[in-house]
């Protein structure tokens, strides 16, 4: 008994700090985008956490972890809608946590994985499109998915299972799949592109924020990495909390150093994509690797970033948070690097980890074009030009986040 308590006790610190990374998205997108649509992308962001769990609670959950059963495809599989109070009651549910405590955490990971598309999406989807899409994704598209692998399901049953310790592929590239189909259908921010095709700089309004926001999303990982060891076990948590940390420096510094010798100057928001980089890289293994691997894979998923994002703006996909770059580009790597580094490094399991990056694309993207498109062919998904020059917090809140602004204003 005590020491399920201790475990459980150390699960409502990671759940407590894996709702905080939501403040570190809010302001590291309200930091890269325009101050005229600061209320807006904080709406979405309060929208996503809030409807997130209430449909977590009533169907994600429960379509998640259905409890697959023998001879199962593992596939689809549905426990019910609602919580349960019977497994609730029964302290001899998990040892390393109370069936509440692994809802809540579950729960917030849901949640995170439309907060990736909200970042790409910023300053000219419409408002309510985007509910419908998140109401659809967070609530249907992510449990299911989530399933395969966390849930029993078929990439779980494979000789060589697909691994993911905590969501390079499961959450960050769910999203990031989500979010480069969402891109493409809306089309670039007016000015984001010259008529040539060129990319231009469309700056964030308030990069003190945006540094605020990655250092709460590092403080967060600690949750996010650290509460997946599903338990308070001292040597497995402090290699999570060692591994997560050195990916995320690492990813940081060859990110800051590769820009530089590229580009020529000393770019502040590559250096911070890079730190988000290395944590979503290091985040698929990092209970399997050691010191120098994390290392390894935070620096390489550094480097990426940077030829990442120059390679979206020559594909003229605007993203003005960097999320594709980040949780998706980097959420592949990061699966990858499983077979190649660390404890199951192997070409079985290679092999495995690619089943697994292209099954979550295809149904990812799949599921993300009907969606959108079905909206965009409807109700329409994309802001019009007046509303995207003036603002969407005065066009679609009625209000502005800094009490001095002007329409005018830019």
């Amino acid at each position: 008994m005590e020491l399920l308590t201790i475990n459980n006790v150390w699960m409502m610190i990671c759940t407590a700090l894996v709702f905080f990374m939501h403040l570190g998205f809010s302001l590291l997108e309200i930091g890269l985008t325009r101050q005229k649509n600061t209320i807006n992308i904080l709406f979405k962001n309060i929208f996503i956490i809030t409807v997130g769990l209430l449909l977590y609670c009533l169907v994600g959950f429960n379509l998640m972890y259905p409890g697959f059963g023998e001879g199962s495809s593992g596939f689809f599989g549905f426990a019910g809608f609602g919580l349960d109070a019977i497994a609730a009651a029964d302290l001899a549910y998990n040892e390393g946590y109370t069936y509440w405590t692994d809802f809540l955490f579950q729960g917030m990971f849901a949640a995170t994985a439309a907060t990736i598309v909200s970042g790409a999406v910023a300053e000219r989807i419409k408002i309510v499109p985007f509910m419908i899409f998140v109401i659809i994704y967070v609530g249907f598209i992510y449990p299911l998915v989530g399933s395969w692998k966390w849930g029993g399901g078929f990439l779980d049953m494979r000789e060589t299972p697909f691994y993911d310790f905590a969501g390079s592929t499961l959450v960050h590239s769910v999203g990031g799949w989500a979010a480069l189909v969402a891109v493409w259908l809306l089309g670039a921010r007016i000015g984001k592109f010259d008529k040539n095709g060129n990319p231009r700089a469309i700056p964030g309004h308030n990069i003190p924020l945006a540094t605020a926001g990655v250092l709460i999303l590092w403080l967060g990982w600690f949750g996010f990495n650290g509460g997946s060891v599903l338990s308070a076990e001292p040597g497995a948590t402090s290699l999570v909390l060692v591994t997560t940390c050195l990916a995320a420096a690492a990813g940081g510094v060859v990110s800051f150093l590769v820009s530089t010798i590229k580009d020529k100057n000393l770019d502040l928001t590559m250096f911070l994509n890079g730190i988000l980089g290395g944590l979503v890289g290091i985040t698929a293994g990092a209970d399997q690797m050691g010191p120098t691997d994390a290392i390894i894979i935070g620096g390489i998923a550094g480097a990426i970033i940077v030829f990442a994002v120059s390679l979206i703006d020559k594909l003229r996909l605007d993203d003005p948070v960097g999320a594709i770059a980040v949780h998706l580009v980097c959420g592949i790597w990061g699966t990858l690097a499983v077979g190649l580094f660390g404890n199951l490094a192997g070409g079985a399991q290679i092999v495995s980890q690619l089943i697994g990056i292209a099954s979550y694309g295809v149904i990812c993207t799949v599921s993300t074009f009907i969606i959108l498109f079905t909206l965009k062919k409807t109700i329409g998904i994309r802001v019009s030009e007046r509303e995207e020059l003036e603002g969407l917090d005065g066009h679609e809140h009625g209000m502005n986040a800094y009490s001095d602004f002007r329409m005018n204003e830019h």
